[in-house]
Parts: structure tokens; sequence; C-alpha cells
């Protein structure tokens, strides 16, 4: 497989981003309703939101895509951005697509001036944690959250 052009989503790219968001979510065993799967790709092409997407592309067709939200925090005095969501389609793993968008989200924090990039995923996602030990070693932080429902 030829090296990826990554780049932002594109209103071309709905259909392959919700085949590959489906993928994601079925990953983590979350039921998102269609409402906010519409909103988050609304998000992702809306040039005022803080959400942003960026997807990986080879020969004409997306095969990962990194969701993010560029946010203010209490910590630096730059935005920092959290990448949120990660995919890369299963056939097209181990090709160098997930380091790619994360190199990429890495160039833009210094071209952008964000204080840092963060991301987290679940303890025993192995085969990601390869990949991102590659970036950075884990925090040791542990997450805790409260829901309104």
């Amino acid at each position: 497989m030829a090296a990826p052009t990554i780049r932002s989503a594109l209103p071309g790219d709905e259909t392959t981003w919700r085949q590959l968001w489906r993928g994601y979510c079925e990953f983590y065993d979350a039921q998102l309703s269609d409402e906010v799967t519409n909103r988050t790709w609304q998000r992702i092409l809306d040039p005022d939101s803080a959400v942003m997407c960026i997807v990986a592309e080879v020969d004409g067709q997306v095969y990962g895509f990194a969701n993010c939200v560029v946010h203010e925090n209490t910590w630096e005095t730059q935005p920092v951005c959290y990448m949120e969501d990660l995919y890369v389609a299963p056939a097209a793993r181990g090709h160098g697509i997930g380091a790619a968008l994360i190199e990429w989200l890495r160039n833009a924090m210094r071209a952008e001036g964000w204080a840092r990039l963060y991301w987290m995923t679940r303890e025993d996602n192995v085969q990601a944690r390869k990949l991102y030990d590659r970036f950075s070693k884990a925090d040791g932080f542990v997450r805790y959250q409260l829901r309104q429902r």
C-alpha cells in the first residue's frame, strides 16, 4: 500500500467516514444515535466548530480518520488538541496509516502553536498502544466520567 495522503475531511467523504465511524463505534461497543453521528459530521464540516477531522487517503480511497477537538485549557496559555477518535479500516492496518495521522497532527501542533496533542484508549487496546507508545508513553492518569442520564 502506498503512503497515505492526510487531509481535512470533505463533504464527499461522508459515506466512507460513516462506514469507518460505525466500525470505530462497534470496536468500542458504543451505541450512538443517528442524531449524535449526524451532529458529529455537521461539526466536522463547520469551519466555526472546534471539532475537526483528518482522513488518510490512498489511491483515492479513505482508509482512516482522526476526529479532534482543539480547545483552551487551564494548564497552558496555548490551546491543546484532543484526538478523540482514531480509526483505520481493519484491512488497511499495519501500513502506517495510524502513524501518518498522528504525525500530521504532531506537525499541525507545531504549526498552529498548540501546547500539546493528547489522546486516550482502552487499557486493553494492545495493537493501538503499540503505535501510541512510539510517540509517547501513557501518563498514568485514570479517567472518571459522570453522565447526565
